[in-house]
């Protein structure tokens, strides 16, 4: 009888552990058990971000896990939508399908940086130049003020929200004549350094020196000018939740964390913009 007793057991807790967001299912479905993991998914752009934040919470709270899935704003969005995770991540605003379903709450707002490699003399585009590079109307860096090379245009992969959050500020949607088309903000800044010709869009949090920030109409993205407006290429960074499901205690505790005062101090240093309050 004690043998059948600890079988039981031993399954029942192997069961316990195969439960958790990827399993599906909503926070009230996935029992106790797993409330002390809180599962984000979607934006690469927020990598830092989420970072920061999961890793300062963990330290004061032991007893949960904050997990990361960098899939992209888009699939993050239908992860939380299909109860795969339980918050979602997205680097623009929510469309307004989705809204009918979700909710949207904005965690940091984020400057899209315009890149080009260390060697390129151009040093400042206006808006509209940077929307007929990439609509393939300036095609040569000469006219610019640049050298005669080739532009090689760089962007990231159409479910991508930097790439939304481009195309909307710079008025280019589907308009795009992309050389490459790439599935994370490290690949873009990676392809920018290694082409002289190069030009590419990346959040300002994940820009390092391999690449040159080109100013735009003579603001460079700094927190001062991304939260004042000043800075024009920027989109908002998207903590995503459903309406109709409740977080579990854990989920909900780390989102009103995020969502604080507290946590500015941790944006910041993600290299993001805390919103006003």
């Amino acid at each position: 009888m004690k043998k059948i007793i600890a079988i039981t057991t031993v399954l029942a807790l192997m069961a316990a552990a195969w439960t958790g967001c990827g399993a599906g299912g909503s926070s009230e479905e996935k029992g106790a058990d797993s409330s002390q993991t809180v599962a984000t998914d979607g934006s690469t752009s927020m990598e830092k971000v989420i970072g920061f934040l999961s890793e300062a919470y963990m330290e004061e709270h032991g007893d949960v896990k904050v997990t990361y899935n960098p899939t992209g704003s888009s699939s993050g969005i239908q992860a939380v939508a299909e109860g795969r995770c339980d918050i979602g991540l997205a680097s623009r605003d929510l469309k307004e399908e989705e809204t009918e379903d979700l909710q949207g709450t904005v965690v940091a707002i984020d400057g899209i940086g315009i890149i080009v490699n260390p060697d390129n003399p151009v040093a400042d585009l206006t808006l509209e130049q940077i929307g007929m590079i990439y609509t393939g109307k300036i095609t040569n860096w000469k006219e610019v003020g640049g050298s005669d090379a080739p532009v090689v245009l760089i962007g990231r992969e159409a479910a991508s929200g930097t790439r939304d959050g481009f195309e909307e500020v710079t008025g280019t949607k589907d308009q795009c004549q992309y050389s490459q088309e790439l599935t994370s903000t490290g690949d873009v800044v990676q392809t920018v350094s290694g082409n002289p010709n190069a030009i590419g869009y990346a959040s300002v949090a994940s820009v390092n020196d391999t690449v040159k920030l080109v100013s735009v109409e003579g603001i460079t993205p700094t927190t001062e000018t991304i939260q004042n407006g000043e800075y024009k290429v920027q989109r908002n960074f998207v903590l995503v939740t459903k309406k109709d499901t409740p977080l579990s205690k854990a989920a909900e505790e780390f989102f009103d964390f995020a969502t604080s005062e507290a946590a500015d101090s941790l944006i910041t240093e993600a290299g993001a913009v805390p919103v006003e309050r």
